[in-house]
């Protein structure tokens, strides 16, 4: 069969899958929130920069106006069920962390914590934001970066509706979302 003209649903899900992350960031009381992103992506190498997408109307958006800061967390597949919840509840009615027993750690760098677990952690500080529409992308300078290689796994989503974990060796561990 060839090529043919899809909806964007159904390319979402036939693009995937797309390495799943957690955006810690902060609200104007200093409690931290958590959101779940596959919408993120490196920009730049020297000086390191990242960018995330994040939709208006999410409590984290609003977080990332007030206090323009977050760490970007690669959470391990051994806390994937907590930052598979993490993602699917807003944090303006939730503890997330508290709520999906997430742990918190202190950032070097910045304000928000880095989640205990992670596989890869960045901290950063946006430097610009740039309204694409329904979402706006947030420009970072990556200020610390923090890794453990112990926890050499990743996890991704399909479509957001599953959640795969991948060992180093790339082979599928398992699904890790409960639906």
């Amino acid at each position: 069969m060839a090529l043919q003209e899809i909806g964007w649903n159904e390319a979402i899900k036939l693009a995937s899958p797309f390495p799943y992350v957690l955006a810690v960031t902060m609200d104007n009381n200093g409690k931290a929130n958590i959101i779940g992103l596959g919408w993120w992506t490196i920009m730049n190498w020297g000086p390191p920069k990242l960018a995330i997408s994040v939709g208006h109307a999410r409590y984290s958006h609003q977080c990332l106006e007030d206090n323009p800061e977050f760490t970007l967390c690669f959470p391990s597949n051994e806390i994937s069920k907590g930052a598979w919840f993490a993602g699917k509840k807003s944090g303006k009615e939730h503890d997330k962390f508290a709520e999906a027993g997430l742990e918190k750690i202190p950032a070097k760098q910045v304000k928000t914590p880095i989640i205990k677990g992670s596989t890869v952690a960045f901290e950063c500080k946006v430097f610009k934001m740039v309204d694409v529409g329904d979402h706006t992308l947030f420009l970072a300078d990556i200020v610390a970066i923090h890794g453990d290689k112990e926890k050499a796994s990743h996890i991704y989503t399909i479509g957001y509706e599953k959640m795969l974990g991948f060992g180093m060796d790339l082979k599928v561990e398992k699904n890790l979302a409960e639906k």
